[in-house]
């Protein structure tokens, strides 16, 4: 049933588009070309604010509802969904900007279900992943013959998301195991693939921030991560398992001056920024939407 708050525009319509990786160079020519013809642009932290300075309408209203773990500033998904159903009441080229590609470990079902309950028109433009650009970045081709008949691209936040079958299964590395957002249970994973019976020589990579100016890459075995079991990586952060992690010592060729950076590319959710606040505005506005 469509919402009572607002009567959408017959024309109006609501562009999910994939930013890429982070670097301004990676979005797709329609992403851009979109982003500068936008009302509104609703955009993640991991977008990057470069994005919206190089591509964005100047006259655009820009709301930031960024996200990020373990951050009680994060915005909350209703509040998010609510944003999207008003302006597309209000604007006919609402474009709601995502980091990586829209259809990996992006939580647009959500969103899109609430445009389709209060039919609202959406398209959606593909992006680059993270995977994609990690892999290009540091010179490892995820699926390279004679190293890996396959990719895997997983997340792993708590035990219940993999059962052992499953980790059997991974510990073979038949296959490139691409892990997103797991940088911080990192000792947990290589603990259940050891224990699943995976080599103990076995490499990985892990590369903060892929594809910026602050890209940094660690190599690591199974055996050695013990080791290192206390660092903490920068997020974004993303990690190549399997025999191809070795080929970034022979084909990495993306050469950078932050490489040993503590900053982040990506900042954080409760950095100020000029663009619109969204809490106020949702307050105002939007806060008794279910």
């Amino acid at each position: 049933m469509q919402n009572q708050l607002t009567t959408n525009r017959p024309s109006s319509k609501v562009y999910f588009i994939g930013s890429g990786p982070g670097n301004p160079d990676l979005i797709t020519v329609k992403g851009g070309r979109l982003l500068s013809q936008a009302e509104v642009i609703i955009t993640d932290r991991l977008a990057g604010d470069e994005i919206i300075a190089c591509y964005a309408n100047p006259n655009a209203i820009i709301v930031d509802v960024g996200k990020q773990g373990g951050n009680e500033k994060s915005y909350k998904q209703k509040d998010i969904n609510a944003l999207l159903v008003k302006f597309a009441g209000l604007y006919e080229r609402v474009v709601r900007l995502k980091g990586g590609d829209i259809a990996f470990f992006s939580n647009i079902y959500d969103e899109l279900k609430t445009l389709a309950d209060n039919e609202i028109a959406y398209e959606i433009v593909p992006g680059i992943t993270a995977a994609s650009g990690a892999s290009a970045y540091t010179g490892v081709p995820l699926t390279a013959r004679n190293h890996s008949r396959g990719a895997q691209l997983l997340t792993y936040y708590k035990d219940s998301i993999i059962s052992d079958e499953n980790w059997k299964q991974l510990a073979a590395f038949e296959e490139t195991l691409v892990f997103y957002m797991s940088s911080n249970n990192l000792l947990s994973i290589v603990e259940n693939l050891l224990h699943a019976g995976a080599e103990k020589n076995i490499p990985f990579i892990v590369v903060e921030q892929a594809t910026t100016p602050n890209q940094r890459v660690q190599s690591f075995t199974l055996k050695s991560f013990s080791n290192h079991a206390n660092q903490n990586f920068s997020s974004p952060s993303i990690v190549i398992m399997g025999k191809v992690a070795n080929l970034h010592k022979e084909f990495s060729w993306f050469q950078n001056d932050h490489a040993d950076s503590t900053e982040n590319y990506f900042r954080n959710v409760e950095t100020e920024t000029g663009y619109l606040k969204i809490k106020s505005f949702i307050q105002k506005n939007i806060e008794h939407v279910n």
